[in-house]
């Protein structure tokens, strides 16, 4: 009998847990997307629901990575909200309704290998950072703006959580004193005031009628004042939010990234300009567009699962770096699910 001279991969699960879908992957030990899924969360089913979804779909993937004749090494896993990552705990996620859950030891007990946990926008950031946009660049920031802003510093490949898992939380700098209601509790804070639900809203406030962000920035394409205003406005609070967080974190580069990133010129250029005219003392950074789009939290899901078995991916590798999120599109294999 021949023996097959293809070794075994060592291969990782990611997943990365959203309000309404699940991005879901196996990923191999130099980097590369061997399998997808995606999954509806489930969310209005409930907490222990959503947390039998997530544990289902992890066995799922490691039978479908180990049928293959790979071999399953560790499993990482991103949630939103407020995250203990030294500790393996989801402490809270209003999206997913998550209160001090120990998603890794459920993930270990479930799986029998290591499994890590990290926060949704620092495992994207962390990916950004090492395989996207800022992937030339030691110190990175990377901004998400979509229905809510955060951010994830990135220093030499490392995403920083903080002392108590909710560093990066840029969205709650407050650029607006006494302004628009947030849902924090505080008033005027940067995501009640400057991201794309935000913006719609604002739009809607100024003219009765209703309009996404994306609405407003074709309006505004066209003329419209009203729309031309807003965003305008929309610009000058999000260059006051960006010229604290690089104040405080001295960046190379500022990685834009979510929903909003998807005006392209509309958004980078105006916003690069505004920013640039609120600086004194700080050096100008650069300022590009996410590279990865919705694939880089299960992208950084997997970078995090690789990191605890010591088989980080180099990031010189071309191959890797090249574009890792077409990879994943390119071998995604949809899974719908209700609820």
């Amino acid at each position: 009998m021949t023996r097959d001279p293809t070794p075994p991969r060592d291969v990782v699960v990611a997943i990365d847990v959203g309000g309404t879908g699940m991005k879901c992957a196996v990923v191999d030990a130099a980097g590369n997307v061997v399998h997808t899924e995606r999954h509806a969360t489930g969310a209005t089913r409930g907490p222990e629901a959503v947390v039998g979804t997530i544990l289902d779909v992890a066995a799922g993937l490691a039978r479908q990575a180990r049928a293959g004749g790979d071999r399953l090494i560790a499993a990482g896993i991103a949630v939103p909200g407020v995250i203990d990552e030294a500790n393996g705990v989801a402490v809270w996620s209003a999206n997913v309704g998550f209160r001090d859950v120990p998603l890794r030891h459920l993930l270990q007990e479930r799986l029998g290998v290591p499994a890590t946990l990290g926060h949704d926008v620092r495992a994207g950031g962390l990916a950004e950072a090492r395989l996207g946009a800022g992937r030339e660049f030691d110190h990175v920031l990377v901004v998400p703006i979509g229905t809510g802003i955060a951010a994830a510093h990135v220093v030499h490949g490392k995403a920083f959580a903080g002392a108590h898992g909710a560093a990066g939380e840029i969205g709650h700098i407050i650029v607006r004193p006494g302004g628009r209601p947030c849902g924090c509790g505080a008033a005027g804070c940067l995501e009640a005031e400057a991201s794309a639900s935000a913006i719609g809203k604002a739009y809607t406030a100024r003219t009765g009628r209703p309009a996404t962000a994306a609405d407003v920035v074709r309006h505004a394409g066209t003329g419209d004042p009203d729309a031309v205003a807003v965003w305008a406005e929309a610009i000058d609070a999000l260059a006051d939010g960006l010229r604290t967080g690089l104040t405080l974190y001295d960046p190379e580069v500022i990685v834009i990234g979510g929903g909003l990133a998807e005006a392209g010129e509309a958004l980078l250029g105006p916003l690069d300009k505004a920013l640039a005219g609120k600086l004194t003392f700080q050096y100008r950074p650069a300022m590009v567009r996410a590279a990865l789009g919705d694939a880089a939290g299960c992208l950084g899901a997997a970078l995090l699962a690789l990191s605890i078995v010591d088989a980080e991916p180099a990031v010189e590798d071309e191959t890797l770096v090249a574009t890792p999120a077409e990879r994943l599109k390119a071998s995604d294999r949809l899974v719908e699910e209700q609820p």
